[in-house]
């Protein structure tokens, strides 16, 4: 094994100012195993490309992942990142043989500081990708340049190139144990009769003080229970707050915004709500009037 130190610049960000240091990492210069490509290095962090297969693959599907492991202390974001901070950007398009690689986000957590609350993930996080080839008895070639955020004190831009080949009719093999993990953890679609599952909405979207008040609906004995919201496209609604504890498998959240323009602009659009807990996370939609 060889270690290999980098200087590396940062930009830092925080506190509306903007500053550029040098880091030193380590890194480790080790061969990828198959089904992975080498680790890369960046800020506070490191990411890989894994694959491999997982229950319910068709045969003409394959599924990836894009691994990132986070030093102590360190977090980065979900597809919608809270208060502040910056979603992660995937982009295929150096790919070949590719026709589709949809990037499948696991339930994520909430962290809130003193500057409020962001929504993602600590230690380390797979996000899972369901990969579509465009003829079916050739091997894709995975190539992803992604930028995501990192935030402890300070928020870091980082940005990483990663490749891997996907070899023709990998479904029927064996699970794979991590990216089966992360797969588990991706919220499934409401269901009727599957909990966690939203129980009611109350909209004041014309008062003075706008909010919206959700009720929701957990399995019993559930920890960790949580939902956060997004806007059509991705766009930004406030965090729900949780206006107490789980209770016999009830929990009550409100949205509260920051003016009755803000408000507004949700009314009539659909909104995504995840319902997160250890015992599983669903999503549901609904439109507020």
């Amino acid at each position: 094994m060889m270690i290999e130190f980098l200087m590396k610049p940062v930009r830092l960000l925080g506190s509306g100012l903007a500053m550029t240091v040098c880091v030193a990492l380590a890194g480790a210069s080790l061969a990828a195993s198959p089904g992975e490509s080498p680790w890369v290095g960046e800020t506070f962090s490191k990411v890989r490309l894994v694959s491999g297969s997982v229950a319910g693959m068709s045969d003409g599907q394959m599924i990836a992942g894009v691994q990132i492991r986070l030093e102590p202390g360190w977090k980065t974001y979900w597809r919608m990142p809270g208060d502040s901070g910056v979603p992660p950007t995937f982009d295929w398009s150096g790919s070949k043989n590719l026709r589709s690689a949809e990037v499948l986000y696991p339930a994520p957590h909430r962290f809130t500081d003193a500057s409020g609350t962001a929504i993602g993930y600590e230690d380390e996080v797979v996000f899972p990708v369901m990969v579509t080839p465009e003829r079916l008895d050739e091997p894709v070639e995975l190539k992803l340049n992604v930028d995501y955020g990192l935030c402890k004190t300070l928020c870091i831009p980082n940005q990483a190139n990663l490749s891997i080949e996907l070899p023709a009719h990998a479904a029927g093999k064996a699970d794979d144990p991590l990216l089966s993990r992360f797969v588990d953890l991706v919220p499934k679609p409401a269901e009727t009769g599957k909990l966690p599952a939203l129980g009611g909405i109350e909209a004041k979207l014309d008062s003075t003080k706008p909010e919206l008040i959700i009720d929701a609906n957990f399995a019993d004995g559930a920890t960790g229970t949580d939902l956060f919201i997004e806007g059509p496209g991705g766009a930004f609604v406030p965090v729900p707050k949780p206006l107490g504890p789980v209770q016999n498998g009830k929990q009550r959240f409100v949205v509260s915004f920051a003016s009755p323009a803000e408000a507004a602009a949700i009314r009539g659009k659909p909104l995504t709500l995840t319902f997160v807990s250890d015992e599983g996370a669903r999503e549901a939609s609904v439109t507020v009037e």
